[in-house]
């Protein structure tokens, strides 16, 4: 624990997901930045605490158990720890029951959220802050909506233009060792491209068809290197029947279940281009702010959650259903999603081509 006796305390209530917690690094940021000897603590769930943990904008960090029954107890031990300290302000960017749970069970002058809360988890908070869009406004950024919180608090009005910050922990040298061994067999004298293909939502996805020609076109003049988790094997797998090669497996490294989030991060900022969907792995890359970064996206909005900035390029559908936000097609029957076909693959794959070019002039 850092010194106690600072002018003011802060608790972040944003317990998942990556993606989530990842857009509310920026906000954390300009907190610091405002209040500099501020002792600022988050509570997180497990699977989200890999950028939270050793953060540098972060005095004490609050891991819990995703809530439940069958976690109660433990969630409730953290609990009491955390009401060891009042807190000046509490801040819910979540908005939904179980972060409005934690808001009610903590102890806090101030707890504060945007307008718009699902769940009813607005009951929760004792000053509510008037969202200037809502909730899940399509043309409005989430980083936006959190950065909203931080201008309410200096008493501005938000403009909109500010330009995100991400500060994720410092990598350690056994996560570096660890990159170093799995990369051990990389030509150092081609640019890499890292490509992941794979999310949750079977909308998210893109046609095996685009990845399996990117992974033919670049193989031999680029690494090409694929994450993703050890399930997302069988999908790798069914890629790479597409290609007309049966050494194929020896022109990539699959990395699909051997790397934690930290060492993913690592990874990414070893590459030149990155390629993902709308997925945990394209914040990630985004908040590194070092390859060149190519998000698709199908069915969620890009104006909503996909990364900004320069460096970046994002390819997402002219339709009239987009975004619809579903995990299941209700327009179109499950072997003809629209929004996959309306995407040019040839226009992503001439973008990778000269990103490659461009970096290989640096």
């Amino acid at each position: 624990m850092k010194d106690e006796n600072k002018k003011l305390k802060i608790l972040i209530i944003r317990l998942s997901a990556i993606g989530d917690t990842i857009h509310t690094l920026p906000m954390v940021y300009e907190l610091r930045k405002l209040y500099p000897d501020a002792q600022i603590d988050w509570i997180v769930e497990n699977k989200a605490k890999h950028f939270v943990e050793n953060n540098p904008l972060i005095d004490n960090v609050y891991v819990v158990d995703k809530l439940s029954l069958k976690t109660f107890s433990k969630v409730e031990s953290v609990v009491e720890k955390i009401r060891e300290t009042i807190y000046d302000i509490a801040i819910d960017t979540q908005q939904l029951f179980k972060s409005g749970a934690f808001l009610h069970m903590i102890r806090a002058k101030r707890k504060i959220m945007l307008s718009g809360g699902r769940e009813f988890s607005f009951i929760f908070a004792n000053e509510i802050i008037k969202a200037k869009h809502k909730l899940f406004d399509p043309n409005y950024h989430v980083v936006n909506r959190n950065l909203e919180i931080v201008s309410y608090l200096k008493g501005e009005d938000y403009n909109q233009n500010f330009k995100p910050v991400f500060v994720l922990p410092p990598i350690l040298d056994e996560t570096k060792a660890k990159v170093d061994d799995l990369l051990k067999n990389i030509d150092t004298s081609k640019k890499t491209i890292i490509l992941s293909p794979f999310t949750t939502w079977k909308t998210k996805h893109f046609n095996d068809e685009f990845w399996s020609n990117v992974i033919s076109k670049f193989k031999d003049i680029t690494n090409i290197i694929i994450t993703g988790t050890a399930n997302d094997l069988e999908k790798l797998e069914n890629i790479l029947k597409l290609i007309n090669d049966k050494n194929i497996e020896n022109s990539i490294i699959n990395l699909c279940g051997k790397t934690n989030l930290l060492e993913l991060t690592e990874i990414f900022k070893r590459s030149n281009v990155v390629v993902s969907l709308d997925s945990g792995s394209s914040q990630i890359a985004w908040a590194t702010q070092k390859p060149y970064l190519i998000s698709i996206f199908t069915s969620t909005s890009a104006k909503r959650t996909a990364p900004y900035g320069e460096n970046i390029k994002v390819f997402y559908p002219n339709i009239s259903c987009y975004p619809c936000h579903q995990k299941v097609c209700k327009r179109h029957n499950k072997n003809y999603e629209l929004c996959k076909k309306s995407i040019d693959h040839s226009e992503i794959i001439s973008e990778i081509e000269n990103q490659i070019k461009l970096s290989t002039n640096v």
